[in-house]
């Protein structure tokens, strides 16, 4: 008994000592509130889960593209002078254009062409036809890999390449691809790709922290061509999964300048991840087949600002039509409720489209929370009826499409490593706003009675996920 005591008196302690370090550090107010008060009255569990969820930023990672002086280190002094001709005025006159590029740290880039890929089959035909192009070196990033059929055929595929002479690397987050196999993995190696884990726990003090991934889906190809979206690799992104059925998402594929910063951000990772910085091909080469703006934003916890909320919230406050809004996991914070409430007050159209089976339920039910607060302010909640939707596309006015990883919560605001392609061009804002009302067909307009009818069991429910969501 002495013993217990003892070892409650201690993480009491503990508990105190950590409460502190959580008012000083933690991420949101509400978050701060929120371990503070586990840290010393449920010490013995809230003590651990802290040190392994509560940090905030990812220390002993550097974003090269932050800093310039990073930036010589890794790319040839003339990139900025290589961008020069590319580089859109645009923001000139339009201060929500500077500002996004000052989050970026990068200029908004002319002369792309962009190509809306929606669901699995078209995302990974076009990147299986980039792949089999590829004269020089390949980069694949995938925040999931699973080693099933299509996890197989991207394989046999990298393996073909090695074959023929072509550089391979290959980065993959050690958490989210948890079950990946030696197997895979060493037949990758033993054919010559440069395969490596992320590794969100390198560094002494990284050690035991879980909380951070590497979220990131990029693959890009002789610095030429690049595709960006919301798949991973696995079967059930194709709709083969029998549980989940239809696969819901979408990724952008595109040539030309804005491929250089997507390279950038995958070196900045493989340097991260494996202290080497292979020699790629850095000057921008126009496309042949369009002229679209394209901003690249790569986000992340080592940002020495919340990029990744900040672009969304300047997004949505930048609008004077339209927000819409296709997000798996809807559960923002109340910079972004507030944004989204003052546009719905200015007359903007905001749609928001949302899972209707989850595939996490914490966040299914705290989204619930968020429809009874906004939708009293005429912010339209449609449901997808036809399988899942895992999707990352925003579309503002008639002028810009948002197409990445990132999704509306804190994991992705503040967590996760995330990159989103901020495509500034009439046209393809057309194709983005006929895939919305597509997507609308497939769906269920939530009404009030959706959350007002519901038991007072899931109303508790509801309050308590809320509450948890700032400190996950």
């Amino acid at each position: 008994m002495q013993i217990i005591a003892i070892s409650f008196s201690l993480f009491y302690l503990l508990g105190i000592m950590s409460s502190v370090h959580a008012v000083m550090h933690a991420r949101t107010s509400q978050g701060a509130i929120a371990w503070a008060l586990s840290l010393i009255t449920l010490s013995p569990v809230a003590v651990p889960a802290y040190w392994i969820f509560g940090r905030r930023k990812f220390d002993g990672y550097e974003l090269a593209r932050r800093a310039a002086s990073d930036v010589t280190e890794i790319i040839p002094q003339q990139l900025k002078d290589s961008f020069a001709p590319f580089v859109s005025s645009y923001g000139e006159t339009h201060a929500e254009t500077r500002a996004a590029e000052r989050l970026a740290r990068l200029p908004l880039l002319n002369g792309n062409d962009c190509e809306l890929l929606i669901d699995g089959k078209a995302t990974f035909d076009s990147i299986f036809d980039g792949l089999e192009k590829a004269e020089d070196y390949i980069l694949v990033q995938f925040y999931i890999v699973h080693a099933d059929g299509l996890g197989n055929e991207l394989s046999s595929r990298l393996i073909n390449k090695t074959k023929q002479g072509i550089r391979v690397y290959f980065l993959y987050d050690e958490l989210g691809s948890m079950g990946l196999p030696a197997t895979y993995i060493n037949a990758l190696k033993e054919a010559g790709v440069q395969i490596a884990p992320f590794n969100t726990r390198k560094g002494k003090r990284n050690r035991f922290q879980l909380n951070f991934r590497n979220h990131r889906k990029i693959v890009v190809v002789d610095g030429k061509t690049a595709w960006i979206g919301g798949h991973n690799v696995g079967d059930e992104y194709l709709g083969r999964d029998p549980e989940i059925g239809k696969w819901r998402d979408t990724h952008v594929k595109i040539e030309g300048p804005a491929v250089i910063p997507a390279q950038l951000s995958f070196i900045e990772d493989l340097r991260w991840a494996t202290n080497n910085i292979p020699e790629l091909k850095w000057k921008p080469t126009a496309s042949q087949h369009g002229d679209m703006s394209v901003l690249i934003m790569p986000t992340g916890p080592a940002d020495e600002i919340e990029t990744a909320l900040l672009m969304f919230v300047h997004i949505i406050n930048s609008a004077k039509h339209r927000i819409w809004i296709s997000s798996p996991y809807f559960v923002p914070d109340e910079s972004v409720i507030s944004a989204l409430m003052l546009a719905r007050l200015r007359g903007v159209d905001i749609r928001i489209i949302i899972p209707e089976m989850p595939d996490n339920k914490l966040m299914y039910f705290a989204a619930y929370s968020y429809f009874d607060e906004l939708s009293e302010c005429g912010i339209q909640f449609y449901r997808y009826q036809n399988g899942f939707t895992h999707e990352k596309v925003v579309l503002a006015d008639s002028s810009l499409s948002a197409i990445g990883t990132a999704n509306f919560d804190n994991r992705s605001f503040r967590l996760n490593f995330e990159i989103t392609a901020l495509i500034g061009d009439t046209e393809f804002c057309r194709h983005s706003r006929a895939m919305f009302e597509q997507s609308f067909a497939s769906c269920r307009l939530m009404q009030g009675r959706d959350f007002d009818n519901k038991p007072f069991w899931f109303k508790l429910v509801v309050r308590v996920c809320r509450l948890m969501s700032p400190v996950l």
